[in-house]
């Protein structure tokens, strides 16, 4: 199993997305300050992902998700969904 993630940033408000086969162990890794990308917008808090079967799936949809110019889409996605809980 795969997964779409989205992190969100507690110190500034921003978005991080990404793909994993462990996702506990990815925010884990993420809040440690061990992802170079994150590693200054800790803490971190998961607010969305999305499960699939192989990894080509997931990385095509964390491609897509990274494409959009804005984060609107990504919004509409958490409110539409849910978030995490």
């Amino acid at each position: 199993m795969f997964f779409v993630y989205i992190l969100k940033s507690i110190k500034d408000g921003k978005y991080y997305i990404g793909q994993t086969n462990n996702i506990d162990f990815r925010l884990i890794k993420h809040n440690q300050g061990e992802i170079k990308s994150t590693r200054n917008r800790r803490p971190l808090k998961l607010i969305y992902f999305e499960k699939f079967i192989s990894r080509a799936e997931a990385m095509h949809r964390e491609q897509k998700l990274k494409s959009y110019k804005n984060h609107q889409y990504v919004n509409r996605i958490i409110r539409d969904k849910g978030p995490v809980v």
